[in-house]
């Protein structure tokens, strides 16, 4: 059963501006997502994907930003694509909201990123 779906674009060239500020990157991505956005050709892409992850999965929650926080899930890439990464508070928020898996699908073209989140439960 489909508990919540979130949806975000994200303009690259506002969050290269944006990853400029050093306390902003590191108030609002982890580590882990710094280090390998950095090590890709163009960083701001992957930075902006990361953010209109959080986005999407702060509407898919229907909490907002601010009941999901900016750093509280953070994107990790893998050989099977992006997944969420959550802290415990974030994660039983999820489950307090019926969802037991999170599904995520990234992409960028141009000046987009674009992000999407599923969240599935047992109903």
């Amino acid at each position: 059963m489909i508990a919540g779906v979130g949806a975000d674009l994200c303009a690259v060239s506002r969050m290269k501006r944006a990853v400029q500020n050093d306390y902003f990157m590191r108030k609002v991505f982890v580590t882990e997502e710094i280090e390998y956005a950095m090590t890709r050709g163009e960083p701001a892409r992957h930075f902006a994907a990361a953010f209109a992850a959080r986005e999407a999965l702060a509407k898919a929650t229907g909490l907002g930003i601010s009941g999901v926080g900016l750093s509280a899930a953070w994107v990790r890439r893998t050989d099977r694509g992006p997944i969420f990464m959550m802290d415990g508070e974030t994660s039983e928020k999820l489950k307090s909201l019926g969802a037991d898996k999170c599904w995520l699908s990234l992409t960028h073209e141009g000046d987009f990123a674009l992000a999407f989140v599923v969240l599935e439960g047992a109903g």
